[in-house]
């Protein structure tokens, strides 16, 4: 009888906690950013935040932690996520970091001393204990890195001013073992990547901060955020050494993670995890910062070793759909789904225009602009017009919160939808009936199961929450049935002599493209990091390691595909 009643608790509990359970989709794919029910802030004004991110692999399946988001995550897969809530946890504290350590995870956030560590085998429950009351560093942006000999190591450090800092715990009181040393500092003097401002521009120290350990044969990858978490050109850095505590010295290969362009932008403040195959991920912080310099969503990318040990993030077309995999993967090609976007600066109709959000907004590929209905009625419409009969496959929806007085988690913060499709803009046919939806999805992404020939995309407004129906994107992926762009004619580099940090980049446009994705490295073989630019012929950037040569190509897309660049630039 006892363990009946042990059954029945745990059940009723695991109801209570959960508050936002999805049903596993058949979906294949994603799109950052990943559409979770992104927590509306306490205070004013009112808006969404998910920052520094946590990703663990725990009795295989996944758990996520992001500061201010009053609970976490829990999937069995990385697409479908429901949300779990305790009262046990200091969910208030910025940037939480957890460690799995056999059975148990481990659990901290930045706080003053003492600091509270807490723990819990069974996380789908919510129940948390105290592993230790008093840790005795108070700090910012803490790490726990567990090494492969078991000892347990703790990184911590969040200012304009000090460096990142390093310490080893002893692993079952948590508490250090001496004291803590500096690992390193930001140099940007040197560093382009680490100077302010969203195009690298502003001339006042950066924030060093976010730091997450890896260790991948021998080596150890201390990676950090810099310049700021508001900024387009948020990143991670990231310097090699042979031991846990150094000393470090800066991989060729830098920026680690950065993605400055595209939809969405920012890739900082992350966590590097592999998943149940043995893949490498890196979940990070992206920036909206428009209501509140906080305003930020989280976003997934694949981390790759090459054969010299070169670690680095994909982000090339980091906001197009991406395949998740079920299999140990060997490279970015084996993710990409060749959809490409179909609904940048396309015809757009609406029912209504708030004067100041035009409906245009809502296809030009930039989340810090929405369009906006007068009201929140129902029955307000966005209609796309592709202009070319299209194969459709997948579509994601982005909601702006305008006029918004919500705050915290709310029962009845859901959207409402029927999502059609037409040849004619006058007959229609449904591709996604979620007018009776009870979810928070406010980066809804829908795959769809048949590929869908069509011309207009019409969204109908059944329900939202608070203030009015307005959208960020609305975007569109599939493939238009035509050519593949040429590859890109007259591309010219110059760095720049006076900020060798510095580097211009022109090429003749191409009018039947779409866009242009930038791939440059230290190394001719290695071109690792990526810069999406949409209708331009030219590129100035400040994101360089002053002091090493630098090689570019540069690749050219449309609604066909994509045609990779076939002549590399060297600049020295």
């Amino acid at each position: 009888m006892k363990s009946i009643h042990l059954f029945f608790s745990v059940a009723i509990l695991l109801i209570l906690s959960c508050t936002d359970i999805k049903t596993k989709s058949a979906d294949t794919t994603i799109c950052n950013p990943i559409n979770l029910s992104y927590r509306f802030c306490l205070d004013e004004p009112s808006r969404r935040e998910a920052a520094d991110p946590v990703i663990v692999l725990f009795k295989d399946e996944y758990y996520l932690f992001a500061s201010k988001s009053g609970g976490y995550w829990h999937s069995t897969n990385l697409i479908d996520w429901d949300f779990i809530t305790s009262s046990e946890l200091p969910f208030e504290d910025y940037a939480p970091a957890v460690v799995a350590i056999r059975d148990t995870l481990y659990f901290m956030a930045s706080g003053k001393a003492p600091v509270t560590i807490y723990k819990t085998s069974e996380p789908k429950t919510g129940r948390w204990k105290v592993a230790n009351a008093a840790f005795p560093i108070g700090m910012t942006d803490p790490d726990l890195f567990l090494d492969d000999d078991g000892r347990l190591y703790f990184y911590y450090g969040c200012s304009p001013i000090e460096p990142i800092y390093a310490v080893e715990l002893d692993p079952v009181t948590f508490n250090p073992k001496g004291k803590p040393a500096g690992c390193f500092n930001s140099d940007k003097e040197k560093y382009g990547w680490e100077i302010n401002g969203d195009y690298n521009n502003q001339t006042d120290r950066p924030w060093v901060e976010g730091s997450w350990m890896t260790r991948h044969k021998g080596k150890y990858y201390l990676q950090y955020a810099v310049p700021g978490t508001q900024y387009k050109s948020y990143c991670d850095g990231v310097y090699i050494a042979d031991n846990p505590l150094g000393p470090f010295k800066v991989a060729l290969h830098n920026p680690f993670s950065y993605k400055p362009g595209g939809f969405i932008a920012g890739a900082g403040h992350s966590c590097t995890f592999q998943d149940k195959y043995g893949n490498y991920w890196h979940i990070t912080t992206m920036t909206i910062s428009q209501k509140h310099m906080f305003e930020r969503r989280l976003g997934l990318f694949p981390v790759f070793f090459d054969k010299d040990g070169t670690f680095y993030t994909y982000t090339g077309f980091g906001d197009f759909p991406f395949s998740i995999p079920r299999k140990k993967i060997s490279g970015p090609d084996e993710l990409s789904t060749q959809w490409m976007l179909l609904s940048y600066n396309k015809p757009v109709e609406v029912s209504s225009e708030l004067p100041g959000y035009p409906k245009n907004n809502a296809a030009d590929e930039e989340i810090r602009t929405y369009w906006s209905a007068k009201t929140r009625n129902k029955g307000e419409w966005i209609t796309i017009d592709l202009q070319n009969e299209s194969v459709v496959n997948a579509i994601q929806i982005n909601f702006a919160e305008n006029q918004t007085k919500l705050y915290n988690h709310n029962p009845n913060i859901y959207y409402q939808y029927l999502l059609e499709c037409s040849d004619d803009n006058k007959t229609w046919k449904s591709l996604a009936d979620k007018t009776t939806n009870k979810t928070d999805i406010p980066h809804d992404y829908i795959q769809l199961k048949t590929p869908e020939k069509t011309r207009y995309v019409r969204l109908t407004n059944y329900h939202v929450p608070d203030g009015t129906f307005a959208l960020s994107g609305f975007r569109i992926f599939g493939n238009c049935q035509g050519n593949k762009p040429e590859t890109v004619k007259n591309f010219n580099v110059t760095r720049t002599q006076s900020d060798r940090r510095e580097v211009k980049l022109k090429w003749n446009r191409d009018f039947n493209a779409t866009g242009y994705n930038i791939r440059y490295g230290t190394q001719v073989d290695k071109l690792y990091n990526n810069y999406e630019v949409l209708g331009a012929d030219s590129l100035i950037f400040r994101s360089l390691n002053r002091d090493l040569k630098y090689y570019f190509t540069i690749d050219v897309f449309n609604e066909n595909g994509v045609t990779k660049g076939k002549t590399v630039v060297e600049s020295n």
